[in-house]
């Protein structure tokens, strides 16, 4: 594996009220190398997305160690976390979270322009021509379907050009055809980046096109699983 760029070491994590508490990551210890991408699986519940917010530093662990791209997530105060996140890590989701009241270039634009960036409308002009909507720039979201709104959030995790993209379930909202050309979008731009790549799905066929999978199961994660292996449980 080439350098990790994501380092959890032996991470626990219970949600929930003392008296109904969950234990929903239990001693997870996990290591993505850098420009690697990794499928994270698993049933509903197993604690896939719970993952990814530890991951994210949008949920403190327990007890465990989370390392990501150089720096201590579980050590750093939630402002400094928030910073870090702007400038590392990049986020796709099921439901796009796009801002209706703004357009595909604005929706781009306002994060770069909130971290600091000289030439935002530049940059997120450019990042959206790369994702094949040079023409839809002053579209709003209730004017584009939902390949495009997808387009849109991929051009906006990736406007920062960060480390690490995360996606969870990024084709769960689209049709086989759309969310065939929007994994495509996602491989192929991580690949040219250099990104390392985070990616939870139910999607097998989805998860196997990425560099290895993980399994998560009751909040144990079980990496460096074979996709046949995979496949047969």
């Amino acid at each position: 594996m080439s350098e990790p760029v994501i380092a959890l070491d032996r991470v626990n994590l219970k949600l929930g009220s003392a008296h109904s508490s969950v234990q929903v990551l239990k001693n997870v210890s996990l290591s993505v190398g850098r420009g690697e991408a990794v499928g994270v699986v698993g049933p509903s519940g197993s604690g896939k997305t719970t993952l990814l917010m530890v991951l994210a530093g949008l949920e403190r662990p327990d007890s465990g160690t989370v390392g990501v791209a150089g720096a201590r997530l579980d050590a750093m105060s939630e402002d400094a976390i928030a910073q870090f996140r702007g400038r590392n890590i990049g986020f796709v989701f099921q439901s796009f979270h796009l801002i209706a009241n703004m357009t595909a270039l604005e929706n781009v634009a306002v994060p770069l322009e909130l971290a600091g960036e000289t030439d935002a409308f530049g940059k997120a002009r450019a990042e959206l021509v790369a994702v094949g909507l040079g023409d839809r720039l002053t579209h709003y979201p209730g004017q584009l379907s939902g390949g495009e709104q997808q387009r849109v959030a991929i051009a906006r995790a990736l406007a920062p050009e960060p480390a690490i993209l995360i996606a969870d379930e990024p084709t769960g909202n689209l049709d086989q055809d759309t969310g065939g050309q929007i994994a495509d979008l996602v491989f192929a731009t991580q690949k040219a980046r250099g990104t390392t790549l985070v990616l939870v799905t139910h999607d097998g066929t989805l998860a196997e096109r990425c560099d290895r999978q993980v399994r998560v199961r009751s909040g144990e994660v079980f990496a460096d699983a074979g996709a046949e292996r995979l496949a047969a449980e």
